[in-house]
């Protein structure tokens, strides 16, 4: 949880993305190397511009201590203009 709030502000700071939404607590059950386990992990949805998913999936398979770690993205069709506004905002180079 500490590294991915680390990681996730560090996103920010850097303009990848404009913000992010954390849930501190879930439950992931996979299979890694013929063993099925079952753990507790964080889960971070990153709210950005389909052009930047790209530099974050390479930042986030450097920096990431799992040695696959998850990463997608979501296209949303639509979003509410002023919140899209913000976005492109926070994610633009100044």
């Amino acid at each position: 949880m500490e590294w991915l709030a680390a990681f996730a502000k560090s996103l920010v700071e850097d303009r990848l993305c404009a913000g992010s939404h954390i849930i501190p607590a879930i439950r992931s059950v996979y299979r890694w190397r013929d063993e099925v386990h079952d753990i507790g992990e964080a889960h971070v949805t990153l709210h950005t511009r389909a052009e930047l998913v790209p530099q974050i999936i390479a930042r986030t398979e450097r920096e990431h201590p799992y040695e696959v770690p998850c990463v997608v993205s979501t296209l949303i069709d639509d979003a509410a203009p002023a919140y899209r506004a913000w976005i492109v905002e926070q994610t633009t180079m100044k």
